[in-house]
């Protein structure tokens, strides 16, 4: 009687014991449905993806046509077209302001003269419809264009390449822009007009005054031809060419 109710008293533990289990295993096979993963069966080995091989570089057709690339362009100026210095001394008149704008003037002169602009066209300058410059010194336009680059002043003989020359700022209310002579290394330069010019016509001015000093001249009077003059015609020239160094 006593085993009897024992087993009476366990059977309610088993049955929710089992319970516990077929709820587990419920949730467990719906997991499984799921993801819908199927091992593989024991001792087989999975299959194995081939990888495909590397796509080798195409090979260039030796047959195609290839555009040529443009060579660089070499220049033909002469050396010291590209060499050409200046040595400028500023001997009075000049504020900050007006040394910074003749140093920028300056530069302006070097770039130009540094140019195939420039040496076109002082070798294709033409007075009458041939070739040369009024009051030339003998000289052809290419003999000119030699003399500017050897930079040989009358009182410093010397071909150093190199612009040397003082500059000296005075006022005067008058139409001279500016002058010199042969006797004197300087320049002197009128502030009525250099105050309001744009840097490239000091440079075109500073110009002039330096080709008297090479040698050259022109009239004293405003005549048809002193324009052609190379004081007033190369002047004109770095003036012209310099604007698109500004």
């Amino acid at each position: 009687m006593k085993r009897l109710t024992t087993l009476l008293l366990l059977l309610p533990l088993v049955s929710v014991s089992c319970k516990k289990s077929d709820d587990s295993s419920q949730e467990k096979s719906s997991d499984s449905t799921a993801v819908n993963v199927e091992a593989p069966a024991p001792g087989t080995i999975p299959p194995t993806v081939p990888t495909p091989p590397p796509t080798p570089p195409a090979t260039p057709d030796p047959n195609a046509s290839v555009d040529p690339q443009p060579p660089a362009p070499v220049s033909t100026l002469p050396a010291l077209a590209l060499s050409f210095g200046s040595s400028i001394k500023y001997l009075s008149g000049f504020e900050d302001a007006d040394i910074l704008k003749y140093n920028r003037a300056v530069a302006v002169v070097k770039k130009v003269v540094g140019t195939e602009a420039f040496r076109s066209a002082v070798l294709n300058h033409t007075y009458g419809g041939v070739k040369t410059f009024v009051q030339n010194n003998g000289l052809t336009n290419a003999q000119i264009y030699q003399t500017i680059l050897d930079a040989a002043e009358r009182l410093t003989p010397a071909r150093n390449n190199t612009m040397d020359v003082g500059v000296k700022l005075y006022f005067e209310n008058s139409s001279i822009v500016g002058y010199t002579s042969t006797s004197i290394s300087y320049i002197n330069v009128n502030t009525k007009f250099f105050d309001t010019y744009t840097v490239n016509s000091v440079a075109g001015n500073l110009f002039h005054e330096w080709l008297h000093k090479v040698g050259y001249g022109h009239d004293s009077a405003a005549t048809a031809r002193r324009p052609y003059s190379v004081p007033y015609a190369v002047g004109y020239m770095i003036g012209k060419i310099g604007q698109k160094f500004l």
